[in-house]
């Protein structure tokens, strides 16, 4: 097999062809053991855990806007763009729930949309995101992407791409495969053992059994006698039953711990963490003593690989789909990723005082950074030792030989 038919192959088995895009699998392996949408999945605690821990940690953090000048990056506070999704992306939400909006749909259904509003100059005034699960993609012959947004009205309105900013994850390239959709035979599993569990704790941990007796019983006898010991095995009441006339019960269901229950559910928790990226010991599935000085690693690692692969792509997308191309060169609207591995305030005294004893740091720009005033002649970058001013060890040196006549 060449190649260039692996890979036509691989976009044809991802369905990127012309018509509809979708973004969850055509065939299932596996059919989950109860119904899972949305709601469903929210209602387990690892889910709805990831998903607002991503949610909330890109929600939660700063959006700055840089400009390139002389080789450097200065920060810029008045680049409209910037301005509109920093402080009000729409009528409706602050930079944070719309950043947590977005997460939310990108992190369970794998794609994010938002309803572009742009002025007669075509610069973006507002950002409303939309449901991802009330949108379609389409790939037209020609090539064009459209997108059509079905109402609760049962109204659908067809948009253009450059009314839509689509941010997708990894895909086919058009539309990003559904982590819901996909991981629907793990949630199942999760949502039917806590259904389980919640039947056992309503019957007050009651299983099924037998009632044997020594005689042979015609229908209406067997729903007599079914209808009055049924609390055997019903409800969470706690009686004291006689049995007579040589009757037997035994116990015909596994108890909870053959069943394996609460192993099964820990599990899960680990399999539902492992689909989103995140450290289960990040949503609680250990004890509280295990956050030592190893946490810090995982949460590094996290940060690297679990959480900055969003904030990338939603960066990339917002430049090549808000950004006039005439601005991608020259200027730059991303997250404050170094706030989230922000070090302590002992460790970030110690790295400061190094930086500015070797020229790399000037002193008001460490104060800058723990949000303290500038002082009078901060600014210029000074070498370890008296501490003097770098210009002054460039300065050349003052000859000592008497000029000749």
């Amino acid at each position: 097999m060449s190649i260039l038919t692996s890979f036509v192959g691989f976009f044809s088995g991802l369905t990127r062809r012309v018509g509809r895009q979708f973004t969850g699998p055509l065939s299932r392996v596996n059919t989950p053991t109860v119904t899972v949408n949305f709601d469903s999945a929210m209602g387990v605690p690892a889910f709805w855990a990831c998903t607002k821990l991503l949610s909330e940690a890109v929600g939660g953090m700063a959006l700055k806007a840089y400009k390139k000048v002389d080789g450097g990056f200065e920060e810029i506070t008045d680049y409209r763009l910037w301005n509109i999704i920093n402080f009000k992306p729409n009528r409706y939400q602050t930079r944070v729930e719309f950043f947590e909006t977005i997460v939310l749909n990108l992190s369970t259904t794998g794609n994010a949309y938002c309803l572009i509003e742009r002025d007669s100059a075509g610069t973006p005034i507002s950002l409303l995101p939309l449901m991802s699960g009330s949108v379609e993609v389409e790939l037209l012959s020609d090539g064009e992407v459209i997108y059509h947004h079905y109402s609760s009205n049962g109204n659908v309105r067809v948009f253009s791409s450059k009314s839509i900013w689509h941010i997708p994850l990894f895909g086919n390239g058009l539309v990003g495969l559904s982590p819901l959709q996909y991981a629907m035979a793990t949630l199942g599993i999760s949502i039917a053992t806590q259904g389980r569990q919640t039947q056992l704790a309503a019957s007050g941990g009651k299983t099924n059994g037998i009632l044997m007796v020594d005689r042979v019983l015609d229908e209406k006898k067997r729903a007599s006698i079914r209808q009055n010991f049924k609390d055997l095995t019903e409800g969470p009441t706690d009686q004291l039953f006689v049995l007579e006339a040589n009757m037997k019960f035994e116990r015909a269901a596994l108890s909870p711990q053959d069943m394996q229950l609460l192993e099964t559910y820990k599990f899960q928790v680990q399999e539902i963490g492992r689909i989103f990226g995140v450290p289960s010991i990040l949503i609680n599935d250990t004890n509280v003593t295990a956050w030592g000085s190893g946490i810090e690693q995982i949460m590094d690692g996290f940060y690297k690989l679990g959480l900055r692969p969003y904030l990338e792509r939603i960066e990339a997308s917002l430049k090549k789909h808000l950004m006039p191309e005439k601005d991608w060169k020259e200027i730059f609207i991303e997250f404050d990723f170094e706030s989230l591995l922000r070090a302590s305030l002992k460790d970030r005294i110690e790295t400061n005082s190094k930086a500015i004893q070797s020229g790399q740091l000037t002193p008001n720009e460490a104060r800058k950074e723990e949000g303290r005033k500038p002082i009078d002649g901060g600014d210029s970058l000074v070498l370890n030792g008296g501490l003097e001013p770098v210009t002054f060890f460039q300065k050349p040196p003052e000859s000592t030989t008497a000029p000749s006549n």
